[in-house]
């Protein structure tokens, strides 16, 4: 058998390997020849970290991640971990790993450069002060959801105590694992109607991506030494369009646009989110007045 020949037959045995999530000609587990692994089986099956179930959700999602999910909402629930098992067991490693490394925490800046001090000349036409004033709104709220990383924007004693909630809060990967969780599941529950998906479905599907997400931020933390622990916007697209590719069995042209329409009501109930917070922020400091 040739090189070439040889290359193009693992390759075929690999896409097999992802559709099914087994070699078909491979024979059962059990009916292998036991060895030397005897001597510690079952030892560790009850720490998720190290189980046989835990190992095959984490090459599955790596390898195979839509197929992956698509089994799972199949039925198959036995091989792999549950949804929110393994979003607290990713989560909870990739803490313990910046726990370690000890990253760098970068201070982040507004999302929006609004002048508090912009000239009324500027912004005489109604729809200019009611566009200002909506980015005011946002910039506070954004604010105030992040005084632990801007603590220059810390004043009174409400906010001190704010930020000190938040820092431990994203210490140990908290606004991650809840804030990006139902964001995601509610966009993919919106997106995902057409097909059927329901509530619970797109719940778990967004664990597991969320999960597949953690493990290039566990990998950019590595290569970075602690420095960073996020990965661009452009590589979550790509990994996103192959999970609904694999998932919906979609083109790659649909996969796409389902990122796409995901990704829009992704930023609006985030947006709706600090407008939320910051409208209730302005409320009370109104009526204390």
């Amino acid at each position: 058998m040739s090189k070439k020949h040889s290359v193009t037959v693992r390759r075929r045995a690999f896409a097999i390997w992802q559709k099914l999530g087994y070699l078909p000609w491979r024979k059962p587990r059990e009916a292998r020849k036991k060895g030397g692994k005897d001597f510690y089986k079952g030892a560790f099956d009850s720490i998720p970290f190290l189980n046989d179930d835990a190992k095959r959700t984490f090459s599955h999602l790596l390898l195979r991640p839509g197929y992956m999910i698509r089994d799972y909402l199949g039925g198959r629930h036995d091989r792999y971990l549950a949804p929110l098992t393994s979003l607290i067991v990713f989560y909870a490693f990739f803490a313990l790993i910046a726990s370690v490394l000890q990253p760098i925490q970068h201070r982040d800046s507004s999302i929006f450069d609004v002048d508090s001090e912009t000239p009324s000349e500027i912004a005489s036409e109604r729809g200019e002060k009611f566009a200002m004033n909506v980015l005011k709104l946002v910039q506070n709220g954004y604010t105030l959801l992040n005084l632990d990383r801007n603590p220059d924007q810390v004043d009174t004693r409400g906010e001190v105590a704010l930020a000190a909630l938040e820092g431990k809060l994203r210490s140990q990967g908290i606004p991650l694992f809840l804030g990006k969780f139902l964001l995601l599941w509610l966009s993919m529950s919106i997106v995902l109607r057409r097909y059927k998906i329901s509530m619970s479905g797109a719940a778990a599907a967004s664990a597991y991506v969320l999960c597949q997400f953690s493990f290039f931020m566990i990998f950019a933390l590595l290569l970075s030494f602690g420095e960073s622990t996020s990965i661009s916007l452009l590589l979550m697209a790509v990994l996103l369009t192959i999970d609904y590719r694999q998932w919906l069995g979609l083109r790659w042209r649909e996969s796409l646009g389902l990122v796409v329409r995901t990704s829009i009501f992704y930023g609006l109930m985030f947006l709706a989110v600090i407008l939320t917070v910051s409208l209730l922020v302005t409320l009370v400091a109104w009526l204390k007045l």
